[in-house]
């Protein structure tokens, strides 16, 4: 490849050479399967997690904590770290549970046989489903919250693996690739704005999953926590996001649901893994 990016010219066929450079690149490869053999554990409550405190794996845990919250004591859960940085999502536990190596990833032993279930919009749904809380019964209400959980699918590897990678990670700044999805960043959170300018959450006047879904990723940034993005995006001018956003961030289910998996930052705010409320309380306790 040119040093010169706008220079590449693609190759008839292409073929895996080579790492491509930025924060990932040791763990990024064009096959799937596991790398490794490599049992995962399992603790004592009905449903094991297996995730990270990226955005994704925070809609799990926000859904957990705000179901207990409830006083629903059967959503009790185990969270697991699987770091990605060293390739845990390719051992051959992971990968049994979850054949695209991405997390979250859920295990629901309270069924006959334990069952398996990946993608974080699925786990949301198959929770709420489950507890029968945060979706909509009414036929309309729960297609509109729909609508919206699977808008935040759609949208957000735009603005992860789009803006976010080339803003933040990629080795090299491509000014074309920036700005590209500078502007569908921009884009998505003005669609959101616009959305909240009269009611309170997302799909109307009730908390559902669907915001569960789009506050970690849309909501922090709107909040200036992802990518150090903030300044650059100009995320305050978006008033009803931000008001939404800043209502979500003050829920407590919330506060607890965004530390659990965490593994960066000051030691003291980490918690590797949950098993049990004390853990996140003792966290809370140090912040």
């Amino acid at each position: 490849m040119s040093d010169d990016n706008n220079d590449y010219q693609p190759p008839r066929v292409w073929e895996w050479k080579e790492e491509s450079g930025g924060r990932f690149a040791s763990i990024n490869r064009p096959v799937a399967g596991a790398t490794h053999e490599k049992d995962l554990p399992v603790g004592k409550h009905p449903h094991q997690l297996y995730s990270l405190a990226t955005p994704n794996g925070q809609k799990v845990t926000v859904l957990f904590e705000e179901l207990l919250a409830l006083g629903f004591s059967d959503a009790e859960y185990d969270a697991w770290l699987i770091d990605i940085s060293e390739g845990e999502q390719f051992s051959s536990g992971f990968v049994a549970i979850n054949p695209n190596s991405k997390i979250p990833a859920m295990v629901d032993h309270s069924q006959p046989e334990p069952l398996r279930v990946f993608e974080s919009g699925t786990i949301l749904l198959y929770l709420a489903e489950k507890f029968d809380a945060f979706l909509p019964r009414e036929h309309a209400a729960r297609t509109e919250c729909l609508n919206w959980l699977f808008w935040q699918m759609g949208a957000a590897p735009f603005l992860g693996g789009g803006f976010g990678h080339f803003y933040a990670y990629a080795p090299k700044k491509i000014r074309y690739a920036i700005d590209r999805y500078a502007m569908e960043a921009k884009r998505q959170l003005d669609v959101l704005d616009r959305e909240l300018a009269d009611k309170a959450f997302i799909a109307g006047d009730d908390y559902t999953i669907a915001d569960m879904a789009i506050w970690p990723w849309y909501g922090q940034m709107a909040l200036g926590r992802l990518y150090e993005a903030g300044e650059f995006l100009q995320v305050e001018s978006y008033e009803h996001l931000l008001r939404w956003a800043r209502t979500i961030d003050a829920r407590p289910a919330v506060q607890r649901g965004r530390i659990v998996n965490r593994s960066i930052g000051k030691p003291e705010k980490q918690l590797r893994e949950r098993h049990e409320a004390a853990d996140i309380d003792g966290v809370l306790k140090r912040t």
